[in-house]
């Protein structure tokens, strides 16, 4: 799924079911801390963070349960596909993200992980989850719109 965008972005993988479950409040673009083994296995396509979150740690954000698979042409120092990994933010950012945490209720979920000039940032939104009725609601008007797309096709 490697594509170039116009911005020179070049997307790895995106996380579709995330605006599904969750509204996004604001978007932040975080560096992640990886390994070698790691970086080669996400140029290669191969990472879901589908059921991946970030949370606080000893004043630092931290990215939980993403899958990096173990790449294969790496000898005996691979990686555990599914550990923490560190990201990097600006001590402001960090603070604004624990207190809309700890103090909102909100919840930190990854958008989409891309390259830009050569390293790996991951897109992070502050999100509410929501509700039954909502999921519902949004799966209605996208129907619709996709009817409403579908039926001015065949008019014209």
């Amino acid at each position: 799924m490697n594509k170039k965008t116009l911005s020179g972005l070049k997307i790895i993988t995106l996380n579709r079911k995330a605006s599904f479950n969750y509204f996004f409040k604001e978007l932040f673009e975080a560096g992640i801390v990886l390994r070698g083994s790691e970086i080669k296995s996400i140029r290669d396509g191969k990472v879901n963070i589908a059921d991946s979150y970030a949370v606080e740690k000893d004043g630092e954000i931290y990215l939980i349960n993403s899958h990096i698979p173990v790449y294969k042409q790496a000898s005996y120092s691979n990686h555990s596909p599914y550990s923490e990994r560190k990201l990097l933010l600006n001590k402001k950012e960090i603070n604004k993200l624990i207190g809309r945490i700890n103090e909102e209720g909100f919840t930190l979920v990854p958008t989409k992980m891309y390259f830009k000039k050569g390293k790996a940032k991951l897109e992070i939104a502050v999100a509410k989850g929501k509700k039954q009725h909502d999921k519902r609601h949004t799966k209605k008007t996208r129907d619709w719109n996709r009817e409403k797309a579908r039926y001015f096709r065949k008019s014209s």
